[in-house]
């Protein structure tokens, strides 16, 4: 388990719904859309699925792939005959195929992948199982105090945007763009063709 009880609560709140609707995915996005995301597209750590739902209603066909059993039961259950599917698996090792989806994202948890090595080896699975020219968008907090207060009991190791770029040109990713505001980042990287 990657997050403490008060965590889960607020991963699970109106107020994240709104701050991921109104605020963390538009500045992800930036000048794009989740339509340039492609018509298959893969969600790497969804918690308790509410930016699943967001991406949902905006993609043809949505798989999840989700590291905790209870949120990954939980939220197959609650998506039952919608167009996501939910995998319990590690995204470090992701039991798909290479080059099959066309677009893939990552909100507010590369901070619970406890080591460096660990968020390559995760970004580096994200880059195999996307196709030639398919976008990758991610978007996590920056490092505060605050922050690691709050996840108190469980794993916060944040990712430092400056060297981002350079982690993931080294992982085969392109085009890369890495931007900062006072609460977050945001990167966009496409596969190398």
């Amino acid at each position: 388990m990657n997050m403490n009880a008060d965590h889960r609560v607020v991963l699970a709140s109106d107020e994240w719904r709104t701050y991921l609707e109104s605020e963390a995915l538009p500045f992800a996005f930036d000048d794009l859309t989740m339509a340039d995301l492609g018509a298959d597209v893969l969600e790497i750590g969804p918690g308790p699925g509410l930016t699943t739902d967001l991406l949902r209603t905006e993609v043809e066909r949505l798989t999840s792939i989700e590291l905790d059993p209870e949120l990954a039961a939980a939220l197959t259950a609650r998506l039952a005959g919608a167009n996501v599917d939910v995998i319990e698996a590690d995204a470090t090792g992701m039991p798909l195929p290479d080059d099959r989806f066309t677009g893939a994202v990552s909100f507010t948890m590369l901070h619970h992948v406890p080591t460096t090595s660990l968020q390559d080896q995760l970004l580096a699975e994200a880059r195999r199982v996307l196709r030639p020219g398919a976008l990758f968008v991610a978007s996590d907090s920056l490092a505060s105090d605050g922050l690691e207060a709050f996840h108190e009991g469980d794993v916060y190791n944040p990712i430092d945007p400056d060297g981002l770029a350079d982690r993931l040109t080294a992982i085969g990713f392109t085009d890369v763009t890495v931007r900062t505001n006072a609460d977050s980042w945001a990167a966009h990287a496409r596969v190398l063709v």
